[in-house]
């Protein structure tokens, strides 16, 4: 027996494709101000599609940084649960723009799959569930369950202003739970629904040894490099083992228990084969160890350092500035602002001699977030998972951060579930993003079979997890 809102979601396939080429084609960068007509275009996208679906007040709301767009649909009533269905419509870059083998907002189909800027991270997974919602109100007038849907534009740097634009709209979002159409699915051939993310935070900082650079040959040995302190500096971050050598950087957080252990173990994962992907050296862990250090365990990494010459040839000169910026993915008990106090007194206490440190931080960051186990949204994404691939879907955790999982969670009170259909293998971020064209079918079925699980549900089965 077949689902009539499935079906005419699969009829309508070619025209979903049509769709989500025009959406791809607003080059909508949200960190670069020079793509700010893009950004406009995509809201103005989404809000025209969003009133031809049926959903009311499609609208953008802001709060000083990149507007969201939101639309709802309530027509369920009180005794049916609320949902607030979540996307993104930033994307990253496109640079470098030569590496890509076809424009990168010209939507382009190739081996089965469809190649563009945002395509798999985040604009082809929001498209997904926000026709199948509106696919429910075409076949049968009405969703199984109030819906309220936020669009975000601030995801790709950090989710800026999405704090402050759900206190100012409290009343606006209020749900029972959330459902992200982004996060990923971690592999293609093994059905998985992500249960937890790790947080994240960040810092630059620079050191200056003169007020401007010096000749390597009048001052060379007198003077104190900056390019080589920031080298010195950045070396006592870790040990020779690799660990985080910053005392109270892990300070809350607790290692896995053995029944964690032993669960990542059974976890199918070729670690050969993820370490012949990079291009690097293997990493010398087993799948278990491999899954732990991915998802349970924290990071300090340098995500780029500069100064001095680094231009074609050379130029002997000793710089008298370097800058460098780090990144942290952090697990559950560890708090952004105690992690970055942490790294900031190493620094200080470790910054060499003859030179200043300046450090400075861009955002609050974002704390490490798991649904509990029984929450009732996560059981029945389970179920359409079940139903819809014919297996019971491994829980899994993503390295990755998400930031609205914690955002809605400290302001709304509530729980996020993913249930995005882009792959961790799709190049998000790089050139020639892809997204799976079998993942378009996938994710209309698991999202119909989801929707009227949900619609069999009340806002009391939700009660004991909303805070």
């Amino acid at each position: 027996m077949t689902d009539p809102v499935l079906d005419h979601l699969l009829a309508g396939r070619s025209g979903f494709i049509a769709r989500l080429g025009e959406l791809v084609a607003c080059p909508s960068v949200s960190t670069d101000p020079a793509y700010a007509a893009g950004m406009a275009a995509a809201r103005d996208w989404w809000r025209a599609r969003l009133t031809a679906l049926g959903f009311q007040d499609a609208r953008e709301v802001s709060a000083g940084g990149h507007p969201a767009v939101t639309a709802r649909w309530h027509g369920a009533g009180p005794q049916a649960p609320t949902l607030l269905v979540y996307g993104h419509y930033d994307v990253q870059p496109p640079d470098p723009v030569a590496a890509w083998t076809s424009p990168a907002f010209t939507l382009a189909s190739r081996h089965g799959r469809l190649f563009a800027r945002g395509v798999s991270d985040d604009k082809g997974p929001s498209l997904l569930a926000i026709e199948t919602l509106g696919a429910f109100l075409a076949v049968e007038g009405r969703l199984p369950c109030n819906v309220t849907l936020l669009l975000e534009g601030e995801e790709e740097v950090g989710s800026a202003t999405l704090a402050k634009i759900l206190v100012q709209h409290r009343e606006d979002f209020a749900a029972d739970a959330a459902l992200s159409a982004d996060g990923a699915r971690w592999r293609a051939d093994l059905p998985t629904i992500t249960i937890g993310t790790r947080g994240n935070t960040g810092l630059e900082l620079s050191l200056r040894s003169a007020v401007k650079d010096l000749h390597s040959g009048r001052y060379g040995g007198v003077v104190a490099n900056a390019a080589q302190a920031m080298a010195r500096l950045l070396a006592t971050l870790h040990d020779s083992d690799g660990n985080i050598a910053v005392a109270g950087f892990r300070d809350g957080m607790a290692d896995p228990t053995e029944a964690e252990r032993a669960a990542l173990a059974a976890i199918p994962y070729d670690v050969a084969a993820h370490d012949a992907s990079t291009g690097a050296a293997p990493s010398g862990l087993d799948s278990g160890r491999f899954l732990e250090r991915l998802w349970h365990q924290p990071t300090l990494e340098v995500n780029g350092m500069w100064g001095g010459y680094t231009g074609p040839g050379g130029k002997t000169v000793i710089p008298a500035e370097a800058h460098a910026k780090l990144s942290m993915r952090l697990v559950p008990g560890q708090h952004p602002a105690r992690v970055l106090a942490a790294v900031t007194a190493h620094l200080h206490a470790h910054c060499p001699p003859r030179t200043t440190l300046e450090i400075r931080t861009h955002r609050e960051g974002s704390q490490a977030t798991a649904v509990p186990p029984a929450h009732p949204l996560l059981l029945a994404a389970e179920a359409a998972l079940a139903e819809t691939t014919g297996t019971v879907p491994l829980r899994v955790r993503m390295g990755a951060t998400l930031p609205l999982t914690d955002i809605v969670q400290r302001v709304l009170g509530l729980e996020t579930v993913m249930f995005s259909f882009a792959t961790a293998d799709e190049d998000f971020h790089a050139p020639d993003e892809n997204w799976r064209e079998s993942a378009i079918p996938e994710g209309f079925a698991a999202w119909v079979a989801l929707l009227r699980r949900v619609g069999g549900l009340s806002p009391e089965d939700f009660a004991p997890y909303r805070s």
